[in-house]
């Protein structure tokens, strides 16, 4: 059997506050296996950002134990931490957080600089990238002349530009109009099917009902882990939008 992408056992994370220590996480056991869509929902203060975080090699945990593709990660120190980020995951954010003066193009490479492959190569591999989210036309565009749903494909890109294991999103529709969000949903639904594993923490159950499996936290638990035999097919829904919206433009 594979070994998993991400194994968690026993994980916790506790903040001191007020003279005691509130545990935003507790005691969590999962592993998520390679090539996996998972949906990480449950209200705020739930926990689902913190597990995102320790996952993501961004914190690290004051209890249990975390590998990533075999590797504890629980207590390496930050300079390996960065190397694991750089390297091995891709970050998506509900505010983009691209460089406003700087092309479509430059955001997306600038993560190149960090593990050495910046020069005509890297710029190369970005501009693939954009091509491959669907903004080739756009290389030269500043985050300002771009949509909201481009400037969160522009970041999409950014976060592949790597060749990352896992990519993370955290509330990746949230600042984006509805089918906006459902664009970007079946851009990660075709990223997985090529192999690529997609964590998406959301609030929002038509988000997760796009993922193969759910995990619900409440109060820094796990409470639900289950799976979706049929995540919403997205490039069917789309294409069923524009199928309505051209026949009611012919009635007109």
């Amino acid at each position: 059997m594979d070994t998993p992408i991400i194994a968690c056992t026993a994980l916790a994370r506790g903040y001191a506050l007020g003279g005691g220590t509130v545990r935003a996480l507790d005691g969590v056991t999962v592993a998520v296996a390679r090539g996996e869509f998972v949906a990480v929902t449950g209200p705020s203060g739930s926990g689902k950002s913190t597990f995102m975080n320790l996952v993501g090699c961004l914190d690290r945990p004051t209890e249990g134990r975390i590998l990533l593709d075999g590797e504890d990660v629980s207590a390496l120190p930050p300079d390996r931490l960065a190397e694991i980020r750089a390297k091995r995951i891709g970050f998506v954010f509900q505010q983009f957080n691209l460089l406003a003066r700087t092309t479509a193009l430059d955001n997306v490479a600038m993560p190149l600089i960090y593990t050495g492959r910046a020069g005509a190569q890297g710029r190369e591999t970005a501009r693939r990238r954009l091509e491959e989210v669907g903004l080739g036309r756009r290389l030269d565009h500043t985050p300002a002349q771009l949509s909201g749903g481009q400037q969160q494909r522009v970041a999409i890109a950014r976060a592949l530009v790597n060749d990352p294991a896992i990519l993370l999103a955290d509330e990746p529709t949230g600042a984006l109009d509805s089918r906006t969000g459902m664009e970007i949903m079946e851009l990660f639904q075709r990223l997985n099917r090529d192999g690529l594993t997609v964590l998406v923490v959301t609030h929002d159950p038509e988000v997760a009902a796009c993922a193969g499996r759910v995990l619900a936290f409440r109060d820094g638990r796990l409470v639900e882990d289950r799976r979706n035999d049929r995540p919403r097919d997205l490039a069917a829904e789309l294409s069923a939008l524009d199928g309505n919206q051209t026949g009611g433009g012919r009635a007109a």
